[in-house]
């Protein structure tokens, strides 16, 4: 038996199988991006470890500062470890007709098929997560990390944060959960653990194998190729068997995926790339089920128009609007007029304004506000026109529509799907144009796209991107010279 298998036997009723217990160290949290620098495995046979087993891995990109700290494993530890595509076939080896076990189990076996993909090579299997088993059995308990559960059933760890160290704690961890929770309740709550990671069998069998675990889109459909349904994630794979997952669905959810008969997907470098991925597909594509991204023939902004007695709000099609830097300052965007006009009078009364002056209240003579001390008196001439149409003006401020702050067009940068290069989304007066993999595309679609409808959906996520974007990835390109 190896070396300090006697002291971590697992000692289980509930998991008598071929099992193999693992734990990654990688060079980031993006299974997609980030690579593998360390692999820890051990086996167990009818619940006695038979093998253990661990390799550092050669990444092929620098390993960052915070996983050095974190790890210990820095770039000097790896610089003669084989890359992944020299320990591939030991890996699989061990891995082949057993269930994987880990923490955190669906990053661990994330990356592991990811490092597979790139290689070519399909790996499945069964996945039981520990996080996922502990709350199943714990829920009186809100932490359920590595080192809380070591703590509480009073576990050690010779090298924490190493791959093969974490590793050696899953056999002794379940061990002591079922110890304490009794074997009957341990092996209901792995079953219903391992019946939560299927697709339902009208599904193709092999889509498990097959979904990614990257960010993108995805599509369900149903008889006959029917669009069902758009959706994005940060893990295709995650999120479409979330969706089957009894735990999650609500009633709407549940009809969904019981008419779903086939998954489509797009992988993206990242998040934003799914975002403005996803905002097209449904508009372009209108599938039956998605209703907030669709498009709105009402989306519309607010506007102030003066006339002899001062300001007053208006509601304009958004088309009609020019988000350029030096336009005047509209409000919004809103999906319908309605909803223009209640987000107006919400802002009025909290400012105390006058909601006959707005134009918002008919009659004569003072407006109800003012009669019950909640409006100024700008309706009977009490207080100022211009005092009024101040306060109006900055009341609605939180509202602002904002102006493009560039003087054309931008690219953000964002990794390609198969970390073989960069995405660059192409942006101009928060109209997302296009993605373009070099300078040639980005032409293109400057020159394509150049007259692209508003999108006030792409509005608001470029502008959340905006807030976060490093500067190394965002591009300027110079304003384009209108023809005479």
């Amino acid at each position: 038996m190896p070396q300090g298998a006697a002291a971590i036997a697992l000692q289980s009723r509930s998991l008598r199988g071929p099992v193999a217990c693992v734990d990654l160290e990688t060079t980031g949290g993006m299974a997609a991006h980030h690579r593998v620098i360390e692999v820890g495995i051990v086996l167990l046979e009818h619940g006695e470890i038979v093998e253990e087993w661990s390799t550092l891995v050669q990444p092929g990109l620098r390993i960052p500062s915070s996983i050095v700290t974190f790890t210990g494993i820095d770039d000097a530890m790896v610089a003669e470890a084989p890359p992944f595509a020299d320990v591939v076939h030991e890996v699989r080896r061990r891995l082949e007709g057993r269930l994987f076990v880990a923490h955190n189990a669906r990053f661990d076996y994330g990356f592991l098929r990811a490092e597979f993909r790139r290689l070519g090579v399909k790996f499945a299997a069964p996945v039981l997560c520990t996080v996922k088993l502990s709350r199943a059995l714990y829920q009186e308990h809100a932490r359920h990390n590595l080192d809380t559960l070591m703590d509480r059933f009073g576990l050690s760890c010779l090298a924490r944060h190493r791959a093969l160290g974490d590793a050696q704690v899953l056999p002794a961890l379940i061990a002591a959960m079922e110890n304490q929770r009794g074997s009957d309740v341990m092996q209901a709550a792995v079953t219903a653990a391992l019946r939560e990671a299927r697709l339902p069998s009208r599904l193709p069998p092999e889509l498990a194998d097959d979904l990614p675990e990257g960010p993108g889109v995805y599509l369900f459909r149903g008889e006959s190729g029917t669009l069902l349904y758009v959706g994005k994630s940060r893990n295709i794979r995650s999120r479409v068997f979330d969706h089957f997952a009894a735990e999650h669905r609500s009633g709407k959810d549940s009809k969904l995926t019981h008419q779903v008969r086939q998954v489509e997907w797009i992988e993206t470098g990242g998040e934003l790339g799914a975002l403005l991925l996803e905002s097209r597909l449904v508009k372009e594509l209108a599938p039956t089920t998605n209703r907030r991204l669709r498009r709105h023939a009402g989306d519309c902004v607010v506007r102030l128009r003066c006339d002899e007695q001062g300001l007053r709000p208006e509601v304009v099609p958004i088309a009609d609007v020019d988000p350029g830097p030096d336009a005047d300052p509209v409000f919004g965007p809103f999906r319908a007029e309605k909803d223009a006009w209640r987000a107006i009078e919400g802002k009025a009364r909290a400012a105390g304004l006058c909601l006959k002056t707005l134009g918002l209240e008919a009659g004569e003579g003072s407006c109800f506000a003012h009669q019950v001390r909640k409006c100024r008196g700008a309706c009977i001439g009490k207080e100022p026109r211009a005092l009024h149409d101040a306060r109006l003006q900055m009341a609605l401020v939180p509202l602002q529509f904002k102006p493009w702050p560039f003087a054309g067009a931008i690219g953000i940068r964002e990794p390609a799907p198969a970390a073989t290069g960069v995405q660059i989304h192409v942006i101009d007066r928060w109209r997302h144009l296009g993605t373009a993999r070099d300078e040639e595309e980005v032409q293109a679609l400057l020159h394509a796209n150049s007259n692209a409808a508003f999108d006030a959906d792409s509005y608001r996520i470029i502008g959340r991107a905006l807030q976060d974007v490093r500067p190394r990835d965002l591009m300027q390109f110079p304003a384009r010279r209108e023809s005479a």
